[in-house]
């Protein structure tokens, strides 16, 4: 017995099946933040994605009617979103960034980083000619994506992408082999820097674990269908970052940087290192979320 007994026999057309997914995350109150913001973007990409049509497409097909089979699946899919809090990007095995579509499962969390927004150009002046950055590293990188992007960003680099999840590992590999990248992107599994004895590189990236113990008690349901390994980072939510602020010196080349995305740990982290002089990058939603430091800098910390 379904959810929607009904719906399949009684829409016919995606403007129909947009209007009714609409009508049922709005009635539900579903949390949004794994791709879309609102009820009409989760709709749109969910409808057209299920049916395997371009993003772009709407206007052309709204009239357009559809299979039994189709209807059936999309009752499903819709079910599954509203009942379960499912996030629409397992549903369809997919999310996207800055441009770039992964696939995605429960193995990995739903990519979203705002170190994908300062690739390349919002790393200038630390990096002034992207052609010349020859290694880089993503560690705690879920799907592989923003190593993904870096390779993209910097077409001259090796690029590593590390987790300590096999699981993730395995989801890396299947993006890397999406892109054609098996000669430039290695995926490594590792407990951030243990298994990268002797490795130096050009640039660190890492948008780690950093949800507080507070705020990990309080997550939409939504989230809690992500591997909380990838989510939770102690107490103050800063445990990965202390590892990160300790050990990517010794992971730089000289005049190497090392980028962080923090969430909302500002304070806490300033509070942590009141002497550390961290450069807060430009993001779209302000300069709070994500930090930088050179390897001389983080060579003072003790």
């Amino acid at each position: 017995m379904t959810y929607y007994p009904h719906a399949a026999d009684e829409l016919f057309t995606i403007r129909d099946w947009v209007r009714f997914a609409v009508s049922r995350f709005e009635e539900s109150e579903i949390f949004f933040g794994h791709g879309t913001d609102n009820s009409y973007d989760e709709a749109v990409w969910l409808v057209l994605r299920a049916l395997h049509l371009p993003m772009d497409t709407l206007e052309n097909f709204q009239d357009a009617a559809l299979m039994q089979k189709e209807r059936q699946h999309l009752a499903y899919l819709i079910e599954q979103r509203v009942t379960k809090r499912v996030p629409t990007a397992y549903l369809l095995r997919e999310a996207w960034l800055h441009g770039f579509k992964f696939y995605v499962d429960e193995r990995v969390i739903v990519p979203r980083s705002f170190i994908a927004e300062l690739l390349p150009d919002g790393l200038a002046p630390w990096i002034e000619f992207p052609e010349m950055m020859e290694s880089a590293v993503d560690v705690c990188t879920g799907s592989g994506c923003l190593g993904i992007l870096l390779a993209d960003a910097y077409p001259n680099a090796q690029v590593d992408v590390v987790d300590i999840s096999p699981a993730a590992i395995d989801v890396c590999n299947i993006n890397i082999g999406q892109y054609g990248l098996q000669e430039r992107v290695t995926a490594i599994q590792s407990d951030m820097f243990a298994a990268l004895k002797g490795k130096r590189y050009d640039l660190i990236i890492s948008n780690p674990p950093y949800v507080d113990a507070p705020s990990m008690a309080q997550l939409p349901q939504e989230y809690r269908q992500e591997p909380q390994l990838a989510l939770g980072s102690g107490v103050a939510g800063l445990d990965h970052t202390h590892t990160l602020l300790h050990e990517a010196a010794e992971h730089l080349n000289d005049g190497g940087i090392l980028v962080v995305e923090i969430g909302h740990n500002r304070e806490a982290l300033l509070d942590a290192y009141p002497d550390v002089p961290f450069v807060w990058l430009e993001v779209s939603s302000g300069d709070e979320f994500v930090f930088l430091l050179t390897k001389q800098d983080l060579q003072q910390i003790h």
